[in-house]
C-alpha cells in the first residue's frame, strides 16, 4: 500500500498543514441482503460510509431528476466551519424522520479529533467535540498523514442515537507527540457525550499470538455496525514500517468489551497484510467482508492480496468458500499492487473487487473459491479494467433500464482500458450475474481526486447520476456517460478518501476545514 499513501499525503501537503488541535477539551455550543439495498432507516439518514452496509452509494432523491440539476447550486450562506484535514465522509442524521426535532444534522470529523454536528440548512455549530489530544505523527518511523487523528468514516447506531469512530491518541497533551494508542469511542450523536463502558483501548486486543501495536496501526477504513457489534478496520501507515497487521476489532454494544478481534499475517515478525480500503467493511447484514493488502517476505499465503468474509464476532473459517485470493498473488506482494486498494462492494449475489493491480474481480459470494491456479479461476469472473491503480472506494445501481453498473475510479493518471464510449479515470462497468460478467461501457475525466457516489429519483433507479467532487462538483448520467452537470462553484481541499453525500435535496462534502453543501 505504499504508493497509495504517498500520493494521498502529497493531496493533504497542497490543502495546507497548519490547523492545531485543542488539547483534548469539549467544547458544545446551543444544542439487507446483497440482492439489493439495504434501507437506510429514518428518511434521508446516512449513517456509515456509502449509505449502506453493502457500499453501493447509492441515494434515492426524488428531486434529482436530470431535468432539475441545473438549479443546483453551491448555498454559499452554509457556513460548515471544522478544524482539520477531513478524509471521512460526512453522516446525516434526519431528525425530522426520527422525530427527534425539527434540525437535521451534518457531522463531519478531522485529523484533529474534532467531531462536529452542524445545523444541516445553515451549517451553523449544534454541538462540537475534540476527542483527546491527536499526534504530530505515528511515532512508528513512517507515515505522513500529520497531524493524524480520526480518519476512517464513523457509523451510526440511530437505533440508540450513537456514533462510533476510532481516534488516534497523541502522547502530548497540546498534539505535539505521537501514536499512544487508538481510542474507540461510543458518542450520543444529540450532544457529544461519551457513552457508558467507553472509550474502548484498542491496544487491549489480541489474536492468537499477536498484541494489537498502536503506533504501526492505521485506521483508515469505514467502521461498520452489525446486529450490535461494532467492527474497526486497521492497517499500516505509509511506508510499511513496524510489525504491523490488518486487523478487525469486535466491540460489542452497549457492553462495550471484551474486544474480540481477528488479525491477518499471524506468524510473528511478519508485516502487512493490511485492512486499509477507504471503503471498509462490507456486510450483508449479518457476515463482514474485507479486503487486505501486501507482506514483505513471506512466500506462503499468510492472509494477504485477498478478499476475506468474516462471521459474526468477528470469528473467521479459513475454508475456501471464506476467502478469494488471485493465482498470481505473489507477483502482486513483490509488485506492491494489492488487490485491497479499494474495499469490497456487495452487487447481488456478487462480491465486486477492485484493486492496484487494476483489475476487477467479481466473486460468488456464497463461496468466494479459495486461492486462483491460473488466471481462467480467478474468481467467478476477472478482467484488467484501469491502466493503473483503482484505490477510491466505487459505487454500484441497477437503473431502471434493468442494468447493473458498477463505478470505479482510476488514481493519478489510470485511466479506463477498453472503453467503448469516451476516455478517462471514470470508468463504468455494465454487470451482468448469471453468468458473472463485467464489459467497460464508458469511461469519463473526474475531475477529482475522490470517490463517487449515485443518486436516483426512485428505488427503481430512474435517474441514476454518478457523482464525484474536486474543485467542482460534477455528474454524469450513469446509463449513457453524458455529463449533465457541470458544476461552477468552486469548492476547495478535498482529499481522495472523501466521497459526497446527498439527503433531502442537498449534495454534502467534507473538505480541510469546512463542510461544503449544495441544493436544488
Amino acid at each position: 500500500m505504499r504508493r497509495f499513501l504517498l500520493f494521498a499525503v502529497i493531496g493533504a501537503a497542497c490543502g495546507g498543514d497548519s490547523s492545531t488541535t485543542d488539547g483534548g477539551t469539549d467544547a458544545t455550543t446551543d444544542s439487507p441482503a446483497p440482492d439489493s439495498p439495504v434501507t437506510t432507516p429514518a428518511g434521508d439518514s446516512v449513517l456509515e460510509r456509502n449509505h449502506h452496509p453493502t457500499r453501493d452509494a447509492q441515494y434515492t432523491q426524488p428531486l434529482f431528476t436530470a431535468g432539475a440539476l441545473s438549479t443546483l447550486k453551491r448555498d454559499s450562506s452554509f457556513d460548515g466551519t471544522i478544524a482539520g484535514h477531513s478524509y471521512a465522509q460526512v453522516l446525516y442524521v434526519d431528525n425530522v424522520a426520527l422525530g427527534k426535532g425539527t434540525v437535521n444534522w451534518v457531522i463531519a470529523v478531522t485529523e484533529n479529533n474534532q467531531v462536529s454536528a452542524l445545523d444541516a440548512t445553515t451549517g451553523a455549530v449544534v454541538w462540537q467535540k475534540t476527542i483527546g489530544p491527536n499526534a504530530a505523527s505515528t511515532g512508528a518511523g513512517c507515515g505522513n498523514v500529520q497531524p493524524i487523528g480520526i480518519t476512517g468514516t464513523p457509523v451510526i447506531d440511530v437505533t440508540t442515537r450513537t456514533m462510533f469512530l476510532s481516534a488516534a491518541i497523541g502522547t502530548q497533551a497540546n498534539g505535539s507527540g505521537t501514536i499512544k494508542t487508538h481510542e474507540i469511542h461510543a458518542l450520543s450523536i444529540d450532544d457529544g457525550s461519551e457513552r457508558p463502558n467507553f472509550p474502548v483501548d484498542a491496544k487491549t486486543a489480541t489474536y492468537q499470538n499477536l498484541t494489537f501495536n498502536p503506533p504501526v496501526e492505521n485506521q483508515r477504513g469505514a467502521l461498520a455496525f452489525v446486529n450490535n457489534t461494532l467492527y474497526v478496520p486497521y492497517g499500516g501507515h505509509w511506508g510499511d514500517c513496524g510489525s504491523y497487521h490488518g486487523w478487525v476489532l469486535g466491540i460489542p454494544y452497549p457492553a462495550g468489551g471484551p474486544i474480540k478481534a481477528f488479525a491477518t499475517s499471524v506468524p510473528s515478525g511478519t508485516r502487512a497484510a493490511g485492512i486499509w480500503a477507504p471503503g471498509g467493511i462490507a456486510s450483508d447484514g449479518t457476515n463482514l467482508f474485507v479486503a487486505t493488502g501486501n507482506t514483505f517476505g513471506s512466500n506462503s499465503w499468510v492472509g494477504q492480496e485477498a478478499i476475506i468474509r468474516l462471521q459474526p464476532g468477528p470469528s473467521y473459517s479459513n475454508q475456501t468458500v471464506d476467502y478469494f485470493v488471485p493465482h498470481d498473488w505473489l507477483d502482486m506482494d513483490n509488485g506492491d499492487v494489492d488487490i485491497g486498494g479499494s474495499g469490497p462492494v456487495l452487487v447481488k449475489n456478487l462480491v465486486a473487487s477492485l484493486g492496484k493491480n487494476g483489475m476487477v474481480y467479481l466473486l460468488d459470494s456464497a463461496n468466494l473459491g479459495g486461492i486462483g491456479t491460473t488466471t481462467q479461476n480467478d474468481g467467478a469472473f476477472n478482467a484488467p479494467i484501469a491502466s493503473g491503480e483503482i484505490i477510491n472506494a466505487a459505487a454500484t445501481v441497477t437503473t431502471s433500464a434493468g442494468n447493473t453498473w458498477l463505478i470505479a475510479h482510476g488514481y493519478s493518471g489510470a485511466n479506463g482500458i477498453g472503453c467503448k464510449k469516451g476516455s478517462g479515470d471514470i470508468i463504468a462497468m455494465k454487470i451482468t450475474t448469471n453468468p458473472p460478467g463485467a464489459t467497460v461501457e464508458w469511461c469519463a475525466s473526474s475531475q477529482s481526486p475522490g470517490s463517487p457516489m449515485i443518486t436516483t429519483s426512485s428505488d427503481s433507479g430512474a435517474d441514476a447520476i454518478v457523482w464525484f467532487a474536486g474543485n467542482h462538483l460534477n455528474g454524469w448520467d450513469v446509463e449513457t456517460g453524458t455529463q449533465v452537470y457541470t458544476g461552477s462553484d468552486s469548492i476547495s481541499n478535498i482529499q481522495r478518501f472523501t466521497t459526497p453525500i446527498a439527503a433531502r435535496g442537498h449534495v454534502y462534502i467534507a473538505g480541510d476545514d469546512k463542510v461544503y453543501a449544495f441544493h436544488l
